[in-house]
């Protein structure tokens, strides 16, 4: 006997459209989808996606919000049962690398969306708003560090601003050099940006990464 699906409740449907609507802009891309497209993604009809969103835009916005609410819940459940504030920030670091740069579904949303904000105002305030929310919940991280002799002092905001914009940037690059946000790659990546805070850390990385190397005419000409 064939089981009739599962009735979705009133409460259920926003985030599940929300979650349809994120995974298919993952995959296409937001100028490829359409609003039949989410619905039969969430098994439920037109009619009623547009009960509870009335425009592809409000979507986007609403797949936005989702990937933020949970990025948040995930790293602070991560931390979580770690005491230690250099291993907190660790932790954060790895979780930051495999959910934002190795998850391909996730970076292929941000990708999407950093094209999309340069000219949408609502997509661009949100990102705007996570990013703040980002950078502060890492200058917690540091400063604890610091503060507990685990870090060496400096400047807490301008260090996790380079740690950020290289995480974006090694984003696009996975785009044409799609080695680099390999799972192989990952605790190198962590190193490069846990020696951002922590200088050491980047000593015991393979020649190449974390420093910059001097090339061979110009160290013979400053003999």
């Amino acid at each position: 006997m064939k089981l009739k699906p599962a009735r979705i409740s009133a409460a259920q449907m926003p985030p599940r459209l929300a979650q349809s609507a994120f995974e298919l802009f993952a995959e296409r891309g937001f100028a490829n989808v359409n609003l039949d497209q989410i619905a039969a993604r969430a098994g439920v009809t037109k009619g009623s996606l547009y009960w509870h969103y009335r425009s592809k835009h409000e979507l986007l916005l609403a797949a936005c919000n989702l990937y933020y609410r949970q990025w948040h819940a995930a790293v602070h459940a991560a931390l979580a049962p770690l005491p230690d504030p250099l291993e907190r920030l660790r932790a954060a670091l790895a979780f930051s690398v495999a959910s934002c740069v190795l998850d391909r579904q996730n970076r292929m949303f941000t990708i999407s969306l950093f094209m999309l904000m340069q000219e949408d105002a609502l997509a661009r305030a949100g990102w705007a708003q996570f990013y703040a929310a980002v950078r502060e919940f890492y200058i917690g991280l540091v400063a604890a560090a610091q503060a507990a002799g685990r870090l060496p002092p400096g400047a807490a905001r301008r260090r996790v601003d380079l740690m950020l914009e290289a995480m974006e940037g090694l984003k696009l690059r996975a785009g044409f050099e799609p080695q680099a946000a390999q799972p192989a790659e990952q605790q190198v990546i962590i190193d490069s940006l846990l020696g951002i805070f922590l200088p050491q850390a980047a000593q015991a990385l393979p020649a190449g990464m974390g420093k910059t190397q001097t090339p061979r005419s110009k160290r013979t000409n400053q003999r």
